[in-house]
Formats: structure tokens, sequence, C-alpha cells
């Protein structure tokens, strides 16, 4: 019996899982400041009827200093299945690049989306951003703060997966960075480097529509960061509530991962919403 549930399970999921979808892979959208190409993956339904679909970035975390855009293939996958356009970028990391030069590139990676989104069915003025940990300061600094030159309303909505580092002076003015996770690199020792890179300063009444997402296991910081994020979101999106899940840090991202995962039917009602 044991082993017929079994069998009937991983039938089911490669059965979800085939449903078709097309990947376009390593697609060079800017060089970093070396020169080097920095690249980025795209994910659409195979089979596409509209060809005016809503387009999703999504911005993977891993402490600054560590990631891949291939290695959320799945989670690209089955938000396509969503019908939807997924672009994963990857970014340069510390210590070979700061958090200046790496939100520049997603602001690139943004600017890219909007360019090219017809050529790949999705509409270009239909872009949503998503981050998990690291990848949610990036995107929400990269949309938020106008150094990075991203127009209002290029981005319609936001949606925060445990998102790290969105009040990172706060929490560097009590714990200063150190060579730590290249952490002296990524953030120097400059104050208002701390602060520019920090969502939090930027929110105001044209900032786009937050889904949040913050796990009830997830690390104190990011529980703190997210707390006062909110706080100061409020008086903008009076409605905005966090979604809590009983969840670590690393399987708050590793649940888009599985294709039946209430997240998606959220994110695809979210962009709905947004108008």
């Amino acid at each position: 019996m044991q082993k017929s549930i079994i069998t009937f399970l991983i039938l089911a999921l490669m059965t979800i899982s085939c449903r078709p979808t097309r990947i376009y892979k390593d697609i060079s959208y800017t060089k970093n400041h070396k020169g080097e190409d920095v690249k980025l993956n795209i994910f659409t339904p195979k089979n596409i009827k509209d060809k005016n679909l809503p387009v999703l970035i999504f911005v993977y975390g891993g402490n600054w200093n560590t990631g891949n855009k291939n290695k959320y293939n799945l989670l690209g996958r089955n938000f396509a299945r969503k019908n939807m356009v997924v672009v994963i970028p990857d970014y340069t990391l510390s210590p070979n690049a700061d958090v200046n030069e790496m939100t520049k590139e997603i602001a690139a990676a943004i600017q890219f989306t909007k360019a090219n989104a017809k050529n790949y069915h999705g509409n270009p003025e239909r872009i949503f951003i998503s981050g998990h940990s690291a990848g949610g300061q990036l995107s929400t600094s990269a949309v938020m703060n106008p150094k990075y030159g991203i127009p209002e309303k290029t981005i319609l909505g936001i949606i925060l997966i445990d998102g790290a580092g969105i009040d990172m002076k706060n929490y560097l003015e009590k714990y200063p960075p150190t060579a730590e996770d290249n952490y002296d690199i990524t953030w120097s020792k400059d104050p208002e480097k701390w602060k520019q890179a920090s969502s939090i300063y930027f929110i105001n009444e044209k900032t786009p529509p937050f889904l949040i997402y913050v796990g009830e296991k997830t690390y104190p910081s990011i529980k703190v960061a997210n707390d006062n994020f909110l706080k100061a979101l409020k008086p903008f999106q009076p409605n905005v509530k966090p979604i809590l899940l009983n969840k670590k840090h690393v399987p708050m991202v590793l649940q888009y991962f599985l294709p039946w995962s209430k997240r998606f039917d959220e994110a695809v009602n979210f962009m709905e919403s947004v108008k």
C-alpha cells in the first residue's frame, strides 16, 4: 500500500512537472564593472496562445556572495506554468562586486526586461519583481532608490520572500561589517552607503504595491528588518499584511520548487489585483 502511494505521488509529480515550458538560457543583459557579460535565463509557457503575458523577475539570495540562476530553474518553470514570463538574472557576487554594483546590474536586468519582454510574449507594461533573502534587498533597492534610474511604474508590484537587507543600515550599526561573508567588501564601512542600500529609506507614495512573506522560524535580523519595513510602508499601503509561514529561511524559497505550492496562486492573484 505504501509503495503504491509513493508510486502515485511520483507519477503525479512527473505529470505536473511535464507541463510544457521553454527556457532561453544564458542571455547576456549587461556587462559588469570588469567588462564581463552578466547573463539571465527566461522561462515561458511552451505553447503560448496569449502573446501579452505578465512578467516576473526573480532575484535569488545567497548573502550577496553565493548563488546561481541555474539553481532556480524549477522555480522559473513552475511560475511559467502559471502563464507568465519569468526572468532570473545572475549578478556579480561579492567579493568581486559591492552591493552598489550588484544593484546596478539588477536595474539593468529590469531595463533589459522592459525592452525585450515582447520578444518572449511578455507585456512590458505588466512587469513585477520578486526577491528572496539578499534578492529582496537588491530587487527593492533597484526599483525604489532613484539613483538606479528605474522610471516610476516600470515595476507594478514587488513580492518579498523572507527579504534580507531591506533595513541594512539598522543592522550594520549594531553589527559593523567584517571580513566574514565578505561584508567589508559588500557593504564598506560607510554608513551613508548602508543607507543608500536600505530600501526602507525610499518608501513613499510612489512605491509599488507589496506582497510580503516572512518565515516564522527565520533569522531574527530578517524579522526585525521586515517589521521595520512594514511599519514604514503602512502609511502608504495601509492594507498590506505580511503572510507568515511556519518555515525557516531557506525553505521559504524551496517551497517554490514544488509545483503544487499555494504561493503560485497567491502570486498570480496579487499580480492580477494590481492595475
